[in-house]
């Protein structure tokens, strides 16, 4: 992939650059996901999840804006795996983008015919919201994850995460909301990365209070404050697949533990034991194959300790990245004897159609955002969790690139 330095913001204001409002807005939402406040690698179009992109290349990038530009408001644009395939007569009220990414059939959906098919162009990787233009920075999955650890606390520790211990990892553009999702409802939490900069960024963001190289003063200070029953995020840079094996030879059981590395990519998105980002990346040049062995072999390590954990005590769930099969698939039979956070914990929520809704002032304005917070308090009065959650992200929660909010 070729790396463009060059700042892309989404414009302001009412001043339209397209033919109309639906096409400027979806215009705007490209741009905005490769701001540099919401992308995690803008210089080359990935947006977040190891290699989400907005666009299959820059040469796709420019030409879908080109034609968002010169798009009809009778017309309906055909985007490809990120590349602008067709422009069609279309009606009015039909959509102005059709859009699809990564669609393979099961025989070839495997990451060797994907990577085949990239390294050829023909295809990219669009993750949920990177490749649809619609991510709004971690404020995206934050309430989710709020929700998530919200209902965790509902079912194992009356209603709050006060006094208690999370242990996760991966603070990349997903797994970035954990911190402050846990804090929110009253908990402790330790988020291990590999990489400092997405601790940093974190910090810088306000989804994370503090970092550290140390695993004793993370442990320090996270149970002074489980002690005391007060909220703190601390950032632990480290590798999951050595901290976790290391704290279950110590005999020590967190509350909750889950895993938000981006383990779903094995060469790209996880770390493997004993290398530094710097030596992982030149294996990863030289010889994926090993790279990506290398990595399954330290997932497996980093499930066996999660397994261990549970059997302690500690209410264990996947988070959604795959690292339960990639360790089943490397002979760790019992893999799956933790839940994944879904059926845990969503299938709940869904059980009563609540659902994710997330909206966005193109105008660039913050007070169009908090005229609709007003309106949701005002609306959903009765729902005390929702009307938390608006509060709290009004105070806590810093807009990336355009304004936005999303609530269930």
């Amino acid at each position: 992939m070729e790396k463009v330095q060059q700042t892309i913001r989404a414009p302001r204001g009412t001043e339209l650059q397209t033919k109309g409002w639906v096409q400027e807005a979806a215009l705007r939402m490209l741009m905005n996901n490769l701001d540099p406040e919401v992308a995690e690698k803008p210089e080359e179009l990935v947006v977040y999840g190891g290699i989400g992109r907005a666009a299959r290349n820059w040469e796709s990038y420019h030409a879908i804006v080109d034609s968002l530009k010169t798009l009809e408001s009778d017309e309906t644009l055909l985007v490809q795996s990120g590349k602008p395939v067709a422009i069609f007569k279309s009606h009015e009220d039909a959509p102005r983008v059709l859009l699809a990414n990564s669609n393979l059939v099961p025989k070839w959906a495997n990451w060797d015919h994907f990577r085949e098919l990239e390294k050829k162009g023909l295809m990219m990787y669009g993750q949920m919201t990177a490749g649809s233009w619609i991510y709004i920075g971690t404020q995206g999955i934050l309430q989710g994850t709020y929700e998530t650890f919200g209902e965790a606390a509902r079912q194992h520790f009356d209603g709050s995460l006060k006094g208690t211990l999370t242990l996760t990892a991966g603070l990349g553009g997903m797994g970035g909301a954990q911190p402050l999702a846990v804090t929110m409802n009253g908990g402790v939490v330790i988020a291990i990365d590999v990489d400092k900069r997405s601790i940093d960024r974190r910090i810088e963001k306000r989804y994370c209070d503090m970092y550290t190289e140390s695993l004793e003063e993370a442990l320090t200070v996270a149970n002074e404050y489980k002690e005391k029953k007060e909220p703190i995020s601390i950032g632990l840079l480290g590798n999951a697949a050595e901290i976790l094996p290391e704290l279950v030879k110590r005999n020590i059981t967190p509350d909750l533990v889950t895993d938000q590395t981006s383990a779903h990519d094995p060469l790209n998105g996880y770390i493997p034991v004993g290398y530094t980002l710097e030596e992982a990346a030149k294996l990863r040049e030289e010889d994926p194959e090993r790279y990506v062995q290398l990595s399954k072999e330290s997932m497996t390590k980093h499930v066996e300790a999660m397994l261990a954990m549970q059997e302690k005590g500690a209410i264990t769930f996947d988070y959604g990245n795959n690292i339960r099969q990639v360790a089943f698939d490397e002979g760790l039979k019992n893999a799956f004897d933790f839940p994944g956070f879904v059926p845990a914990f969503i299938r709940p929520l869904f059980c009563e159609g609540k659902g994710p809704f997330r909206w966005v002032a193109l105008s660039g304005d913050p007070e169009d955002i908090y005229k609709t917070d007003e309106v949701i308090l005002r609306e959903f009065a009765d729902n005390e969790h929702l009307c938390n959650w608006i509060r709290m992200a009004r105070q806590q929660v810093e807009f990336q690139g355009l304004p936005s909010r999303i609530c269930w």
